[in-house]
């Protein structure tokens, strides 16, 4: 190659000694990369060149552990005195697979999701101290928070079916470690109404004893948490079999699970609550889940 050409290529339109210098220089970029990186091979760094870098918009957070939940036939809902009349009958609804959090969301791992979109934060967000709270459940979001939260991460909040299957499993129990109340050792409940992150919210992994049948943690107590689906009082009645998800309008979010204020007969694995989705309270957090299949659970 003349000297001329050693440093820059002239500057005309595109000819074939054009094309001979963007050629020579990107054999050069990749001789001195296979230089410096000798243990890697050419067809090594340019796979690596390829890959797709992630989304500034979509994080996926791989230290989230998720719980496979298989396809199939639960018993949903409740009969008899103990129900309410929004929770009969209760019916067989199947589920396809699916995916959801083995806790739930985190002080933590909401504030990355604040950092990276400069959401307005939680209410209550000012006494928390992610030093010594961040393993404690995110709480004073509203729905649109938590959905927003689910889709930044490349999730969706459970719908109540996908929510109340991984809680209760297919026996039908009323609590997700059984048929017996609900003790200390299982639940974080019934602390009353005055709020602190130090005082009444517990990690997001205490209470192994409480777990449900597929192993996720604090499906009652700690705090309460939004699902997908609109209310509606008799959805039961006349709702799809399979894969229900919810009425298509209404004026309230459901939220499942009972939380860390509530007495026993609100942390019932079929219990249904219901909030206007702008609330921001003490008591609401989230978890999120995914359609089955798309990586294998840890």
């Amino acid at each position: 190659m003349h000297a001329s050409m050693s440093a820059v290529c002239p500057a005309r339109s595109i000819s074939i000694a054009t094309l001979r210098c963007v050629h020579s220089a990107l054999l050069g970029c990749l001789l001195a990369m296979a230089l410096l990186y000798p243990a890697e091979s050419t067809a090594g760094i340019l796979e690596q060149l390829r890959k797709p870098r992630p989304s500034s918009e979509l994080q996926v957070h791989s230290d989230v552990p998720m719980i496979m939940i298989p396809e199939g036939v639960f018993r949903m809902g409740a009969d008899g005195t103990d129900a309410l009349e929004d929770e009969k009958p209760q019916h067989e609804v199947w589920l396809s697979r699916f995916e959801i959090d083995r806790h739930e969301v985190t002080t933590g791992h909401y504030a990355e999701f604040l950092a990276s979109t400069k959401r307005p934060a939680p209410w209550q967000w000012e006494s928390l101290d992610l030093s010594q709270h961040g393993d404690r459940p995110v709480i004073g979001v509203s729905w649109f928070d938590a959905d927003a939260y689910c889709r930044w991460r490349g999730t969706r909040l459970p719908t109540e079916a996908e929510w109340e299957k991984a809680a209760r499993g297919t026996d039908g129990r009323l609590f997700p470690w059984g048929n017996h109340s609900p003790q200390e050792e299982t639940a974080n409940f019934g602390l009353g109404a005055r709020f602190s992150y130090s005082q009444v919210l517990a990690s997001v992994e205490r209470y192994e004893q409480g777990r449900s049948p597929f192993g996720l943690y604090q499906m009652a107590g700690n705090a309460g948490e939004w699902v997908a689906d609109w209310y509606g009082a008799h959805y039961y009645e006349n709702g799809p079999r399979q894969n229900p998800s919810g009425p298509d309008a209404g004026a309230f979010r459901v939220v499942r699970g009972g939380s860390w204020s509530d007495l026993p007969k609100y942390l019932l694995t079929y219990g249904r609550f219901k909030l206007p989705p702008e609330t921001r309270n003490s008591y609401t957090g989230f978890r999120c889940a995914r359609d089955g299949g798309v990586l294998a659970s840890p």
